[in-house]
């Protein structure tokens, strides 16, 4: 039986990452032996080449195709595999970052870049079956990234709130597949509430 695939989203300073971690360390999850993941991958060639787009002034097209390689030998290497041995794999950021992120850095540059972005994924992705997209305000997210946020080109107000935007619009498209969380709560709060829907989930066969 084919496994499942949970993602996490959210823009960055949503607490998605720090929720993440607390999911890893909570014994009721660690039941199901899930696969933890994250893109970009580390200590990889192509998520290692990510991180560095990140941090420099790359051609968007250029960084996008570097994101989708990465995500490509992330399926080949890690999460197809999983899933086919039956194993419940839970990946923070996915495929949803890249049309939110690189639908907004491309706006400049393509007509429709959402679309255009979610076509290069189709015939050879894997869509998630569960996705939990942490929702905050921007302004919040960025006091919470703080000095952090002045190393990278992702993490500014204006910039997070197309962002935002296109995670709602994917959200309310496939309302069956997302779970919008308020990230403005508590981490505890929203760690109990995402580990609640996994186990739901995760045992509903």
């Amino acid at each position: 039986m084919r496994g499942k695939l949970i993602t996490l989203e959210g823009i960055d300073g949503s607490g998605k990452s720090t929720v993440a971690k607390k999911i890893q360390e909570n014994h009721k999850i660690s039941v199901f032996e899930p696969v933890f993941t994250r893109e970009p991958t580390r200590g990889t060639l192509t998520g290692n080449a990510v991180e560095k787009t990140i941090q420099s002034d790359t051609d968007q097209l250029a960084e996008l195709f570097l994101f989708t390689a990465d995500h490509a030998e992330h399926l080949a290497k890690l999460v197809k595999p999983a899933l086919e041995n039956g194993k419940t794999v839970i990946s923070d950021r996915y495929s949803d970052s890249r049309y939110a992120y690189q639908g907004i850095t491309l706006k400049n540059r393509l007509e429709n870049p959402l679309e255009w972005v979610k076509s290069l994924h189709r015939g050879w992705t894997v869509v998630p079956d569960l996705t939990f997209l942490f929702d905050i305000e921007p302004e919040i997210a960025v006091e919470r990234c703080g000095k952090r946020g002045e190393q990278t080109k992702f993490e500014k107000i204006e910039f997070l709130r197309g962002v935002r935007e296109i995670f709602l619009s994917l959200a309310a498209k496939e309302p069956e597949r997302f779970v919008i969380v308020d990230a403005s709560c508590s981490p505890e709060y929203v760690e109990k509430t995402v580990v609640q829907k996994i186990l739901e989930f995760v045992q509903e066969d």
